[in-house]
C-alpha cells in the first residue's frame, strides 16, 4: 500500500514525529535518525496500515516502540543522564528565553518516562488524550493522571507556584510594560 495518499501523509507528519523525537532524544542528531528509521519501517510495512485509521497514532507508536528499543539495546553504554558532561560542552546562552529553555529541558528529562511521553504527545505533539492512550497502549485516565503528575512536578522543579512565576522578572517586566516617553 504504498500509494501517493499514504507517501503524502507520512511527508505530513513528518514535523509532528520530528519534534516527538527531539523531545525523546534531548538531540537533533539521533532524533532525525530516529525519524528516518521510523519513515522506512512505516514504508515497509505500508501493507499493515488499515486506511481510515489514524496514521499520526501508528507513526508516533512505530517511532516511541523504535526509541525505547534502542535505548534498551543501549543499555550498556554510559549515558550522561544528568547532562554533566554536556554541560561543561556547551557555551552559555546569552539571552534569558535560552536559559528557561535550558531550565525547561532539564526538568521535563527528570520526569519519569511515562510522565514525559505524555506530556508531549498532548503539550508538544497536539494529541488528542484519545491519540495518546492508543499511542501509548494505556487507558485514557493513565494519560490523563501522567500528564497532571508531570505538570505539578514540573512546577515544583522549576519553583513556579502561579502564574506571575512565568515570564520576565519584575526589572525586566517593569521595562517593557512601561509607556513609552512622550
Amino acid at each position: 500500500m504504498t500509494d501517493e495518499p499514504f507517501r503524502d501523509g507520512l511527508i505530513r507528519e513528518m514535523p509532528n514525529l520530528r519534534a516527538f523525537a527531539v523531545s525523546l532524544c534531548g538531540s537533533l542528531h539521533l532524533a532525525d535518525d530516529l525519524v528516518q528509521e521510523t519513515l522506512v519501517k512505516a514504508w515497509s510495512n505500508a501493507d499493515k496500515f488499515q486506511p481510515g485509521t489514524n496514521l499520526r497514532a501508528w507513526l508516533f507508536t512505530i517511532l516511541r516502540n523504535t526509541f525505547y528499543s534502542l535505548r534498551r539495546s543501549r543499555a550498556s553504554e554510559v549515558a550522561d543522564v544528568e547532562g554533566l558532561h554536556a554541560a561543561r560542552l556547551a557555551v552559555r546562552p546569552g539571552q534569558e528565553g535560552h536559559l528557561d529553555l535550558m531550565d525547561f529541558r532539564r526538568v521535563l528529562a527528570e520526569l519519569p518516562d511515562e510522565q514525559r511521553e505524555a506530556l508531549i504527545l498532548i503539550g508538544a505533539s497536539g494529541l488528542s488524550y484519545e491519540e495518546a492512550a492508543e499511542v501509548c497502549g494505556s487507558a485514557v485516565g493513565t494519560i490523563k493522571s501522567r500528564v497532571n503528575r508531570a505538570r505539578v512536578r514540573m512546577a515544583e522543579l522549576l519553583g513556579i507556584e502561579s502564574a506571575d512565576d512565568i515570564g520576565p522578572d519584575r526589572n525586566s517586566a517593569g521595562i517593557t510594560q512601561a509607556e513609552p516617553w512622550r
